[in-house]
């Protein structure tokens, strides 16, 4: 270990006394960072209607997640997303919808069966996700045309 001589107490002081005449701000409490947002990947939903499986149970509370690049990318190479384009957004929906009341195994078959309704409620929900970052959607009142925002996340189709 190799140390450095040793400096007397009078050279401290000396430094010391160099930056008497520097101004120094007053110590106040430490200002704190904005907190770092988190960034939500999750987004609750409840369909209109609700999806009925085999069993006659309708199922209507669901989680979506973010999309990825790959998730968009895949279903391209899907053999009925090449035959009708239509189809692109049931194999989309059935890779990021992570949750739906107690599906076992969420998948396109899943979303091919649902109603149309539930369907097109699914496709906004998705593009308000995915494109804007967020479930709230800018609207005016119909009686005093005061702009607002509601959330679309998890509210069932007419209420606010």
């Amino acid at each position: 270990m190799r140390r450095g001589p040793v400096r007397p107490a009078t050279d401290a002081a000396a430094a010391t006394s160099a930056f008497a005449d520097v101004a120094v701000p007053p110590v106040g409490p430490a200002e704190v960072p904005p907190a770092r947002q988190q960034l939500r990947t999750e987004f609750a939903f409840e369909l209109p209607r609700g999806y009925v499986d085999d069993m006659g149970t309708v199922h209507r509370e669901g989680v979506m997640r973010l999309a990825t690049a790959r998730d968009e990318l895949i279903p391209l190479q899907d053999v009925r997303v090449q035959q009708n384009p239509a189809y692109l957004s049931v194999v989309l929906l059935g890779r990021v919808i992570t949750q739906l009341g107690t599906v076992a195994h969420m998948h396109d078959g899943v979303v091919e069966n649902m109603f149309a309704s539930d369907l097109a409620f699914l496709q906004d929900f998705y593009r308000q996700v995915n494109a804007e970052g967020h479930t709230r959607a800018g609207v005016s009142c119909p009686h005093c045309e005061q702009p607002f925002e509601v959330e679309l996340g998890g509210s069932r189709l007419g209420e606010s």
